[in-house]
């Protein structure tokens, strides 16, 4: 019953564990599932959904949301390809450029929630149709293709039979894990999440925080974007339409709280594995992809209740 309760009350051992059923299902079910490419093609996409998540978890952990992510990675697409086929930009340089623009993006967004004490809400949705108008705007709805091979090595290419993308978000999901875990910083951040008010109390200064979360959030959806230029070897204005779903698909079932104080780099990990998994085995199984949409709501819907079910667990177990 001990070992039970340990379970039923770690997130990452669940999380893991339904990763895990979820493999070992898809591999029994089609064989094309183990071959070399598809399991390339799954870390890539993989370490892609993760980043895109944490974009969104960043600010979650701090109690508010982003739903400018999409749209900020789009704004740094453009930035990518203008300053490399416009402007003649060697690729690291407009890498940083696109950093650059998603990070002033992300301060934006901060500056109007902490000075103007608009909630995040609002404010990112207002900000989505900016951003997303400027990247129209700016591009027309032409997509910068003159895109040098050599920036396509992290996209394109594999180590160890995973793409070079997978081993980059592994790297930076450790870095995320030692600042929430052991920084003063990443403490701070989870504290304001969890009580904002009793933070505050606590000689946080809150406001910061909130504004150093939407920064961080603004440079890693700009960097998912700099790295997703990498794979496709363009820069497409339409990139991060869909990324708001996912970003809260992954985040919510890798067990970052809505409500804010809660993150686990390796619960990231293990919930872009999931909802990868699943689109990918809908296409090998050849299920309706029009479903997919549905399909991805209801796993949102399903961790959200599994979430709410543990939290009454232990409550129960703590009376």
């Amino acid at each position: 019953m001990g070992n039970l309760d340990r379970l039923v009350r770690n997130k990452d051992a669940g999380i893991a564990l339904s990763a895990l059923l979820l493999f070992v299902g898809f591999s029994l079910s089609s064989e094309s599932f183990l071959s070399a490419y598809n399991l390339f093609n799954i870390s890539r996409i993989i370490a892609f959904s993760a980043f895109v998540a944490l974009a969104q978890a960043v600010v979650l952990v701090a109690g508010g949301m982003n739903l400018s992510v999409g749209a900020i990675g789009g704004l740094a697409t453009i930035a990518t390809g203008y300053g490399i086929q416009v402007l003649g930009l060697p690729g690291w340089l407009a890498g940083s450029l696109a950093l650059a623009i998603g990070c002033t993006a992300g301060l934006l967004n901060g500056l109007i929630i902490t000075r103007l004490k608009i909630n995040s809400f609002v404010t990112t949705l207002a900000t989505l149709f900016v951003f997303t108008g400027l990247v129209h705007g700016f591009s027309e709805g032409y997509a910068y293709t003159e895109i040098p091979r050599g920036f396509t090595f992290l996209g394109r290419q594999k180590f160890l039979g995973l793409s070079n993308l997978f081993w980059v978000m592994a790297l930076v999901l450790l870095v995320t894990h030692y600042m929430f875990r052991h920084t003063v910083f990443g403490r701070r951040l989870l504290a304001t999440g969890g009580n904002l008010e009793a933070a505050r109390l606590s000689g946080i200064n809150t406001d910061r925080m909130l504004l150093s979360s939407h920064i961080l959030s603004g440079g890693l959806a700009a960097l998912a974007a700099v790295l997703w230029v990498s794979r496709m070897g363009s820069a497409q204005p339409a990139t991060g339409k869909d990324w708001l779903i996912t970003s809260f698909a992954v985040a919510i079932v890798g067990g970052t709280g809505l409500a804010g104080g809660s993150i686990s780099a390796l619960g990231l990990l293990m919930g872009a594995f999931i909802i990868v998994l699943i689109k990918n085995g809908l296409v090998l199984l050849e299920a309706n992809v029009y479903y997919e949409q549905a399909f991805l709501g209801s796993i949102i819907l399903l961790a959200v209740v599994v979430s709410r079910l543990r939290d009454m667990y232990d409550e129960r177990l703590e009376r």
